[in-house]
């Protein structure tokens, strides 16, 4: 019996970003259309509107879904029955066609890559309609990106989704148009673009604020040298690196600490309302996984589920967990993508991984908003580049071919490599041994402004942010944040005037110690931050576009990696404003 033709009018109602998309898509009636919307936006939806549209006009006779891993075929094809769309997930290349009551298949791309000829035969033997989901996969590899092109060429429509940024590399994406800019360099064009910040405007993800922890860690190299830093401070990227990966060592002090105060964050969210909120802590490799499963069952007294590989035993345990009340997962790359959790709300960034594709791909997993008022929690290392890539959550960046590349040092190709084969990478250990890391909480990143001052791990300095209300609009969260940390600056000048107020010593008070680089930098990014809340207060401009117009007339990074002369730069420029 032949799959019978969905019906629209059994459809749940467009969001305005969609129907915008599906007009415009309507309109076009192009071979290619490209969608990037946010994680959490529902481009399930609005591919499977599409795919129904064209199924009842006769445009298509058949769907093929492209997906980046095992579990997500799953997805799709519930999604899509749930709208009467009948989309084979056990399809297997030695199949070589569906049966006759499904609309189509669901396949990965890495299926298409191992047999594209077969997916060729049964693109050209119907109409078909291919959605590309995270269509930046297929650029992971040649034999992916060709087997994509050639499986696909003779689709009567391919329509392409994204919700991260494209790729680093220089890898063309098939199928997606490329433009040359002024300076020359080819960049992917999109039909469709719905932004984080547009989200986040129209209630349809929630706020995220980051915390970022600090702390001293010490290691010792290959050649038997001790080393110590602090997290966050200035220094090469090497050293960067190797203190980022001593703090996420299980057997140290900084993860424990992290993963409490977490824990605490996690209470609050369900305490005030988001009864069943969970956490996701996300590991580079299968061995701190497990171990971070054992440190998070000390802390709660709960066993944390734990997910570390894309096999069909991993997509039950997401299922089981996504369905459950259980409070923590724990993962190395099967949720990092597309898998929709949406009870997520506090996650732990525990992974050396750095490109700003992997980091917006976690985040993606805590955005997804259920109801208004429903804010996420992400902790994570206090590291330059991911503060960096935290600040800048609403970037909208597209896929850039020939931009030279600059290392950041953080191995994230041999990251990538590991998570392939689904084992740890020795290489990464053989580099140093970590001896010892304790954490203190940095900084508060919202809406790309900084707030709060250093405090240690345990105090009620640290409970402050902790305690966060779980329900607030994006308004209340910047307001209550510039609080806490105007009640912060407070108290600590009560405590210098307090001391201050003690008879002296000695009959000569000794000079101030001269402030060191970082506390320089802290003083200055409170200073800044300041600044630029007055003149929201003033303007009505969110706090994320005052500082992204001080970044432009000024140069520079964001605010937690801009240089002390940067710093003074901006607080001068906005004093002009």
């Amino acid at each position: 019996m032949a799959a019978r033709t969905p019906v629209l009018e059994t459809f749940p109602a467009l969001r305005a970003w969609q129907r915008k998309a599906l007009v415009e898509y309507l309109r076009r009636r192009t071979d290619d259309f490209t969608a990037v919307a946010t994680p959490g936006a529902g481009k399930t939806t609005f591919a499977l509107r599409i795919a129904a549209e064209l199924l009842g006009d006769g445009t298509i006779e058949a769907v093929t879904v492209v997906a980046p891993t095992e579990h997500l075929k799953n997805q799709w094809s519930e999604a899509a029955a749930r709208v009467g769309i009948q989309l084979d997930a056990a399809f297997r290349n030695a199949d070589l066609h569906s049966a006759a009551d499904f609309h189509g298949a669901v396949v990965t791309y890495a299926q298409v890559g191992m047999a594209p000829q077969v997916h060729r035969r049964r693109t050209m033997t119907r109409r078909t309609l291919v959605i590309l989901d995270e269509i930046h996969h297929a650029g992971d590899s040649r034999s992916w990106g060709d087997g994509v092109k050639n499986a696909f060429e003779p689709a009567v429509r391919r329509l392409m989704l994204t919700g991260t940024p494209f790729r680093s590399d220089d890898n063309p994406i098939p199928f997606v148009s490329y433009e040359r800019g002024g300076d020359g360099l080819l960049r992917s064009r999109a039909d469709s673009v719905y932004g984080y910040s547009d989200a986040l405007r129209d209630g349809v993800v929630r706020p995220v604020l980051f915390l970022a922890y600090s702390g001293e860690t010490r290691w010792r190299t290959n050649a038997g040298e001790e080393l110590a830093a602090r997290l966050g401070e200035p220094m090469t990227q090497d050293l960067v690196a190797q203190a980022w990966r001593t703090a996420l060592d299980p057997a140290g002090d900084w993860m424990p600490q992290v993963l409490r105060a977490a824990d605490a964050r996690l209470t609050v969210l369900r305490n005030a309302g988001m009864a069943d909120a969970g956490g996701l802590i996300i590991a580079t490799d299968q061995q701190t996984a497990r171990s971070y499963a054992k440190l998070i069952e000390q802390v709660t007294g709960e066993k944390a589920a734990v997910v570390l590989s894309d096999d069909l035993g991993a997509s039950a345990r997401i299922a089981t967990f996504a369905a459950s009340d259980q409070r923590w997962m724990v993962a190395v790359r099967m949720v990092s993508e597309g898998v929709d959790i949406p009870r997520l709300a506090v996650g732990v960034y525990a992974t050396s991984a750095s490109t700003p594709l992997y980091f917006a791909q976690a985040i993606g997993r805590f955005v997804r908003a259920r109801r208004p008022g429903e804010t996420a929690s992400v902790f994570l290392p206090s590291v330059p580049h991911l503060l960096g890539l935290a600040s800048e959550m609403e970037t909208e960046r597209d896929h850039v071919l020939g931009k030279p590349k600059e290392s950041d040092g953080f191995d994230d190709d041999l990251l990538e490599r590991a998570q392939r084969d689904d084992q740890a990478s020795g290489e990464l250990e053989k580099r140093f041994a970590a001896l010892s890391a304790t954490a203190e909480l940095d900084q508060v990143i919202f809406d790309g402004a900084s707030f709060g001052t250093a405090a240690q791990a345990g105090t009620p300095e640290e409970e402050e942010y902790l305690g966060l209300p779980g329900l607030l609009t994006a308004d209340q969260v910047s307001l209550l944040l510039t609080k806490r940390q105007a009640a912060q600056l407070a108290a600590q000048r009560r405590r210098t005037a307090d001391g201050a107020a003690q008879p002296a010593a000695a009959p000569t008070a000794a000079p101030p110690a001269p402030m060191s680089a970082a506390q320089r930098r802290v003083a200055l990014r409170r200073q800044l931050n300041a600044l630029v809340a007055a003149r929201h207060h003033r303007t009505g401009q969110p706090h994320g576009k005052i500082h992204a117009e001080l970044r432009r007339l000024c140069g520079g990074p964001p605010s937690a990696q801009a240089t002390i002369e940067q710093l003074e730069e901006r607080i001068a420029t906005v004093q002009t404003l």
